[in-house]
Protein backbone atom coordinates (compact mmCIF):
# COMPACT_ATOMS: atom_id res chain seq x y z
CA UNK A 1 0.00 0.00 0.00
CA UNK A 2 2.58 2.67 1.22
CA UNK A 3 4.38 1.65 -1.95
CA UNK A 4 1.15 2.38 -4.21
CA UNK A 5 1.17 5.59 -2.89
CA UNK A 6 4.96 6.81 -3.41
CA UNK A 7 4.31 5.73 -6.94
CA UNK A 8 0.75 7.82 -6.85
CA UNK A 9 3.00 10.97 -5.95
CA UNK A 10 5.91 10.36 -7.81
CA UNK A 11 3.50 10.39 -10.70
CA UNK A 12 2.02 13.43 -10.41
CA UNK A 13 4.68 15.26 -9.50
CA UNK A 14 6.56 14.18 -12.52
CA UNK A 15 3.09 15.31 -14.59
CA UNK A 16 3.13 19.13 -12.78
CA UNK A 17 6.66 19.23 -13.50
CA UNK A 18 6.11 18.47 -17.44
CA UNK A 19 2.78 20.90 -17.57
CA UNK A 20 5.37 23.62 -15.61
CA UNK A 21 7.90 23.01 -18.79
CA UNK A 22 4.90 23.06 -21.56
CA UNK A 23 3.42 26.37 -19.97
CA UNK A 24 7.31 27.78 -19.42
CA UNK A 25 7.92 27.03 -23.21
CA UNK A 26 4.25 28.46 -24.65
CA UNK A 27 5.30 32.07 -22.88
CA UNK A 28 8.75 32.22 -24.39
CA UNK A 29 6.96 31.89 -27.64
CA UNK A 30 4.29 34.07 -27.40
CA UNK A 31 6.43 36.89 -26.59
CA UNK A 32 6.59 39.47 -29.72
CA UNK A 33 10.08 40.89 -30.00
CA UNK A 34 9.91 44.00 -31.17
CA UNK A 35 11.23 45.45 -35.04
CA UNK A 36 12.08 49.04 -34.95
CA UNK A 37 12.95 50.09 -38.35
CA UNK A 38 15.23 53.68 -38.85
CA UNK A 39 13.58 56.24 -40.34
CA UNK A 40 15.92 58.15 -43.13
CA UNK A 41 15.18 61.73 -42.47
CA UNK A 42 16.12 65.10 -44.97
CA UNK A 43 16.97 67.77 -43.28
CA UNK A 44 17.93 71.01 -45.02
CA UNK A 45 20.68 73.17 -42.84
CA UNK A 46 21.96 76.45 -43.59
CA UNK A 47 25.62 76.05 -45.41
CA UNK A 48 28.71 77.02 -43.68
CA UNK A 49 28.82 80.73 -45.33
CA UNK A 50 27.33 83.34 -43.29
CA UNK A 51 26.48 85.71 -46.65
CA UNK A 52 22.87 85.48 -47.96
CA UNK A 53 21.77 87.16 -51.08
CA UNK A 54 18.60 87.76 -52.97
CA UNK A 55 15.64 88.98 -55.01
CA UNK A 56 12.09 89.95 -53.28
CA UNK A 57 8.95 90.98 -55.05
CA UNK A 58 5.53 91.98 -53.45
CA UNK A 59 2.93 94.58 -52.81
CA UNK A 60 3.54 98.06 -50.34
CA UNK A 61 0.67 100.14 -49.99
CA UNK A 62 1.87 103.80 -49.85
CA UNK A 63 -0.14 105.78 -47.13
CA UNK A 64 -2.63 108.03 -49.31
CA UNK A 65 -1.63 106.80 -52.77
CA UNK A 66 -2.75 103.33 -52.45
CA UNK A 67 -1.01 100.15 -53.38
CA UNK A 68 1.70 99.55 -55.66
CA UNK A 69 4.23 96.82 -56.89
CA UNK A 70 7.53 96.52 -55.14
CA UNK A 71 10.47 94.63 -56.50
CA UNK A 72 13.67 94.64 -54.76
CA UNK A 73 17.10 93.27 -53.20
CA UNK A 74 17.93 92.06 -50.04
CA UNK A 75 21.57 91.07 -48.59
CA UNK A 76 22.09 89.26 -44.88
CA UNK A 77 24.95 88.98 -42.96
CA UNK A 78 24.58 86.27 -40.05
CA UNK A 79 26.48 86.71 -37.35
CA UNK A 80 25.51 83.73 -35.62
CA UNK A 81 22.45 81.37 -35.09
CA UNK A 82 20.21 84.45 -33.91
CA UNK A 83 21.04 87.57 -34.99
CA UNK A 84 22.22 89.29 -38.32
CA UNK A 85 22.34 92.24 -39.99
CA UNK A 86 20.04 93.05 -43.23
CA UNK A 87 19.93 95.65 -46.20
CA UNK A 88 17.35 95.90 -48.70
CA UNK A 89 16.48 98.15 -51.15
CA UNK A 90 12.89 98.34 -53.23
CA UNK A 91 11.09 100.50 -56.02
CA UNK A 92 7.50 100.47 -56.61
CA UNK A 93 4.93 103.57 -58.56
CA UNK A 94 2.67 104.87 -56.48
CA UNK A 95 -0.88 105.21 -57.35
CA UNK A 96 -3.52 108.00 -56.89
CA UNK A 97 -5.02 109.16 -54.19
CA UNK A 98 -8.43 108.99 -53.38
CA UNK A 99 -9.01 112.47 -53.84
CA UNK A 100 -7.66 112.20 -57.31
CA UNK A 101 -9.41 109.55 -58.48
CA UNK A 102 -12.53 111.14 -57.03
CA UNK A 103 -12.35 114.73 -58.27
CA UNK A 104 -10.72 114.24 -61.64
CA UNK A 105 -8.29 117.71 -61.13
CA UNK A 106 -5.47 118.06 -61.52
CA UNK A 107 -2.85 115.16 -59.86
CA UNK A 108 -0.52 116.00 -56.79
CA UNK A 109 2.65 114.69 -58.39
CA UNK A 110 4.18 114.14 -61.24
CA UNK A 111 4.74 110.92 -63.23
CA UNK A 112 8.30 111.26 -62.10
CA UNK A 113 8.11 112.02 -58.30
CA UNK A 114 5.24 109.14 -57.71
CA UNK A 115 8.77 106.78 -58.06
CA UNK A 116 8.72 105.34 -54.36
CA UNK A 117 12.65 103.89 -53.53
CA UNK A 118 13.55 103.42 -49.97
CA UNK A 119 16.83 101.66 -48.66
CA UNK A 120 17.18 100.42 -45.52
CA UNK A 121 20.00 98.58 -42.69
CA UNK A 122 18.28 96.78 -39.87
CA UNK A 123 19.07 94.18 -36.80
CA UNK A 124 17.73 91.00 -37.31
CA UNK A 125 17.06 87.87 -34.76
CA UNK A 126 15.98 84.98 -35.38
CA UNK A 127 13.24 82.27 -33.73
CA UNK A 128 15.00 78.79 -35.21
CA UNK A 129 12.87 75.90 -35.44
CA UNK A 130 11.93 73.25 -37.89
CA UNK A 131 9.05 72.64 -40.53
CA UNK A 132 7.85 69.11 -41.34
CA UNK A 133 6.11 68.28 -44.38
CA UNK A 134 6.29 64.90 -43.83
CA UNK A 135 7.46 61.65 -41.65
CA UNK A 136 10.32 61.90 -44.23
CA UNK A 137 10.78 65.92 -45.03
CA UNK A 138 12.05 67.85 -42.44
CA UNK A 139 13.44 71.36 -43.09
CA UNK A 140 14.91 73.66 -41.03
CA UNK A 141 13.16 77.68 -40.84
CA UNK A 142 12.77 80.71 -38.69
CA UNK A 143 10.37 83.03 -38.07
CA UNK A 144 12.47 86.33 -37.82
CA UNK A 145 11.67 90.41 -36.74
CA UNK A 146 14.18 93.31 -37.45
CA UNK A 147 14.43 97.22 -36.77
CA UNK A 148 16.25 99.27 -38.73
CA UNK A 149 16.79 102.98 -40.26
CA UNK A 150 17.32 104.18 -43.85
CA UNK A 151 16.20 106.50 -46.72
CA UNK A 152 12.59 106.94 -48.58
CA UNK A 153 12.42 108.77 -51.98
CA UNK A 154 8.98 110.00 -52.93
CA UNK A 155 7.24 113.20 -54.09
CA UNK A 156 10.24 114.91 -54.69
CA UNK A 157 11.66 114.38 -51.13
CA UNK A 158 14.28 112.22 -49.26
CA UNK A 159 12.33 111.70 -45.78
CA UNK A 160 14.42 109.24 -42.84
CA UNK A 161 12.57 106.17 -42.27
CA UNK A 162 12.20 103.89 -39.51
CA UNK A 163 11.84 100.32 -40.82
CA UNK A 164 10.13 97.07 -38.18
CA UNK A 165 9.35 94.06 -40.07
CA UNK A 166 8.59 90.27 -39.38
CA UNK A 167 9.53 86.91 -41.64
CA UNK A 168 9.57 83.60 -42.05
CA UNK A 169 12.40 82.02 -43.51
CA UNK A 170 11.92 78.47 -44.91
CA UNK A 171 15.51 76.50 -46.30
CA UNK A 172 14.76 74.17 -48.95
CA UNK A 173 17.96 72.88 -49.09
CA UNK A 174 21.29 74.67 -47.66
CA UNK A 175 21.95 77.27 -49.93
CA UNK A 176 18.51 77.99 -50.75
CA UNK A 177 16.03 79.71 -48.89
CA UNK A 178 12.44 81.32 -49.69
CA UNK A 179 10.92 84.31 -47.22
CA UNK A 180 7.65 85.46 -46.45
CA UNK A 181 8.15 88.77 -44.60
CA UNK A 182 5.68 91.99 -43.76
CA UNK A 183 7.92 95.44 -43.29
CA UNK A 184 6.77 98.74 -42.20
CA UNK A 185 8.12 101.57 -43.03
CA UNK A 186 7.19 104.84 -41.58
CA UNK A 187 8.18 108.21 -42.37
CA UNK A 188 7.23 111.90 -41.78
CA UNK A 189 5.02 113.68 -45.04
CA UNK A 190 3.28 116.58 -45.63
CA UNK A 191 2.07 116.14 -49.01
CA UNK A 192 -1.69 116.01 -48.81
CA UNK A 193 -1.91 118.58 -45.67
CA UNK A 194 0.26 119.03 -42.60
CA UNK A 195 2.56 116.91 -41.70
CA UNK A 196 2.55 113.78 -40.10
CA UNK A 197 3.84 110.25 -39.50
CA UNK A 198 2.91 107.83 -42.47
CA UNK A 199 3.26 103.77 -42.61
CA UNK A 200 3.70 102.40 -45.91
CA UNK A 201 3.09 98.79 -44.92
CA UNK A 202 5.20 96.06 -47.31
CA UNK A 203 3.77 92.32 -48.07
CA UNK A 204 6.65 90.00 -49.75
CA UNK A 205 8.11 87.39 -51.05
CA UNK A 206 11.51 86.67 -51.57
CA UNK A 207 14.29 83.95 -52.38
CA UNK A 208 17.71 83.98 -51.42
CA UNK A 209 21.26 82.47 -51.86
CA UNK A 210 23.92 81.64 -49.03
CA UNK A 211 27.44 81.73 -50.07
Amino acid sequence: MEIGIRSFFLALLSTVISLSSFAQQETQQSVIEPSVERRDINEANIDSENFEFGLLVGVISVEDFSSSMVVGARAAYHINEDFFVEATYGQAEAGQTSFEVLSGGAPFLTEEERDYRYYNVSLGYNLNGETFFSDRWVFNSATYFTLGAGSTEFGGDERFTLSLGAGYRLLLTDYFALHINMKDHLFNSELIGEEKTTHNIEYGLGATFFF
